[in-house]
């Protein structure tokens, strides 16, 4: 049986292996070139009740082709926003209607801001006696990034806009004041 066995494995290993044409290389990763990209767009519809009223503020936020591109800090590129904000009556008819894009707010960001950031977004922060108070800002266009340019947009119960460089920050309380735990670690 032993003699059987050995001469069934040395007939199996006498046999040729047919060479295999199979080349095992990794497959070659072409760069896709990617086009400008374009920030989601945005609509919000918020009441607010100022001067006596109430009033819908209306913010509309898409990507503009014509205006110049923006980058990331990877440098891919992106297409700029711009923002249309309508604060709309009781009776349908419009109190204020503008669009906005980053040229607005050029003098009151850095240089590499108005060069390469994004329009990212006008959003409805309170009303204020005569005034509405808007948060805005300016920024890289990259959603997972947290560079941008804090600012401060008021409307004027007349129409008048105002804009301003945000320098507060958010930590205080309720009424806006900060504590001692606030400061701690600053």
């Amino acid at each position: 049986m032993l003699v059987a066995g050995i001469a069934l494995t040395a007939t199996f290993s006498c046999e040729k292996k047919k060479p295999t044409t199979d080349i095992i290389a990794p497959k070659p990763v072409r760069e896709v070139k990617r086009g400008p990209q374009k920030m989601a767009d945005i609509n919000q519809d918020r009441s607010v009740d100022w001067v006596g009223n109430k009033y819908r503020v209306v913010v509309k936020r898409t990507a503009d082709t014509s205006l110049p591109m923006a980058k990331d800090e990877s440098n891919h590129q992106f297409y700029d926003n711009a923002i249309t904000l309508k604060i709309i009556r009781t009776d349908g008819s419009e109190f204020f209607n503008r669009t906005f894009t980053k040229a607005d707010f050029s003098q009151y960001i850095p240089e590499d801001y108005r060069a390469n950031g994004a329009l990212l977004g006008i959003v409805l922060d309170k009303a204020d006696g005569d005034y509405l108070r808007f948060a805005a800002s300016v920024g890289s266009p990259d959603v997972l990034s947290d560079q941008f340019i804090p600012l401060v947009m008021t409307i004027h119960r007349m129409g008048g806009v105002s804009i301003t460089r945000d320098t507060q920050l958010d930590t205080g309380g309720a009424d806006g004041s900060t504590t001692d735990e606030d400061e701690d670690g600053v």
